[in-house]
Order: C-alpha cells, then structure tokens, then sequence
C-alpha cells in the first residue's frame, strides 16, 4: 500500500557522481538539483505561473504549480515505492514538476518547448547533462499525441499527470459554463495514485460524484490518457488497474 510502505532504501548515484548530497554537489562538479531548488527558482516559478495562465485563458483546468508538485511527488513515490534508488526518483520529481512549463510558450507541442525550456533552467543550475537527458525525455513524451515511456522517469511523470482528475483543477468560476471537461473534474471527489509493489500493480483510485457527471463520461474524454497510463505502468513491470467508487473497471 503507497501510505503503508516505508523507504528502505540508501542513496545510490551512478559512477562518478558519488558526492556530497547534502551540498548538492557531486564529484564532477554538477549540482543533485532537487524540486526543492526548483521551488525557490524564480525563473521555474515565472514560467509556471504564466504557463497555467495561459491555460485559463483559453479555458482548461489549472496546469500550474499545484499541478507540477502533485505530479512530481506522485512520479517520486512511485518510483520509490518500487524500489529505484534515490537519485532516479528524485529526478521523477524533477520532472513532474517541470512537465508543463511548455505551455507557457503554447498549448500545442507544449512537451517539445517544455523540455527545452527545462534544458535551460537545470543546466544554469549545473545539473549534469546526463541528468538533464533524463529529465527533459520525460517532459518530452508525457502527451498523448506523440508521447510514450522509454525509461522509469517518463514512464512515473505519465503516471502523475494522467492521474491529476480532481475538481480543485477546475479554473471556470461559472458552473453553468462547465464544458465536459470542467464537469468530469468537478465530480472528481477524490484521486489517488495506490502502489501494490508485491503484485506489481499500480491503481488509480477514483471518487466521482455522479451527480456532476456520469462515470461513463470519464471514459469518453480519457480514453487515451488510461492508454497512455497503462503502457506506462507496463513500462514499470507492473499492471495497471482504475477503481471509480469501488468498482475495478480496468
């Protein structure tokens, strides 16, 4: 159970990057960027902010810095409770938070501008540049359009986003100008990301107030996102399950 696991495991870098955590500072000179430093980071918070502006204006749910740090912690803990070392799921927050600053720029190919938007920023806070390949391929192939997990990180940063249904995400103050998606959100009491590591199966825990919307209309607007959800869990090695209101549907 993802409350129930403790974090056994040790700090592990990779050759040549044994250094002091602690300072931030590997042996090769580069900085173990963390969310935290991302947090305090003005240009980080500079681009959030406009990116989720940019959403509202043209009427989609918020995709600021709630939206970045649920993400990103979602895509930690579940490369944690895994059993991937520290570094790997630290860099899944990394990227969670990071995966949307490309709206800033534009909706579409959002991904595209956000990974190299994300190249800036961590390379002026001298990550490694084979941390920052990880990172910014994660950012890169988190949309549905042209996206799909190739490592452990993209495949946690997926999980994250698709998961984000929650009604708190909703940024339209008149609820009779809720379009289908404003509603699905509304209705969404409750998600949660559940990792079974033994079974090696990851669940998306729903509570959907059908009087805001019926659970079938959850299913006609994210058909592709438990899609995209799945093979990222498959990914990971482990099975992919969506429970609304108790009830297994996948």
């Amino acid at each position: 159970m993802l409350n129930e696991i403790s974090n056994k495991k040790t700090t592990q870098l990779s050759d040549g990057d044994q250094g002091n955590e602690t300072g931030g500072v590997t042996f090769n000179g580069y900085r173990l960027v963390t969310v935290e430093d991302l947090k305090r980071d003005a240009e980080t918070t500079a681009m959030l902010q406009a990116a989720n502006a940019t959403m509202k204006a043209l009427g989609y749910t918020e995709h600021g810095q709630r939206h970045a740090g649920l993400v990103g912690n979602i895509a930690q803990n579940v490369l944690e409770h895994l059993g991937y070392d520290q570094r790997t799921y630290q860099l899944g927050n990394v990227a969670g938070y990071l995966h949307d600053i490309g709206n800033a720029i534009h909706r579409q190919n959002h991904a595209l501008s956000g990974s190299l938007l994300a190249w800036g920023i961590l390379k002026r806070l001298n990550m490694s540049p084979q941390e920052c390949a990880l990172v910014m391929n994660a950012i890169g192939n988190h949309e549905e359009e042209r996206g799909t997990a190739t490592t452990a990180i993209s495949a946690a940063v997926i999980i994250g986003d698709k998961a984000d249904v929650h009604r708190s995400r909703v940024q339209n103050p008149r609820m009779e100008d809720f379009d289908i998606h404003d509603r699905v959100n509304y209705a969404a009491k409750r998600s949660f990301v559940r990792v079974h590591p033994e079974e090696k199966i990851i669940a998306l825990e729903l509570q959907i107030d059908t009087y805001y919307a019926a659970v079938i209309e959850y299913f006609e607007i994210f058909l592709s996102r438990m899609t995209m959800m799945r093979q990222a869990c498959e990914f990971l090695g482990c099975k992919y399950q969506l429970i609304i209101n108790d009830t297994q549907f996948a």
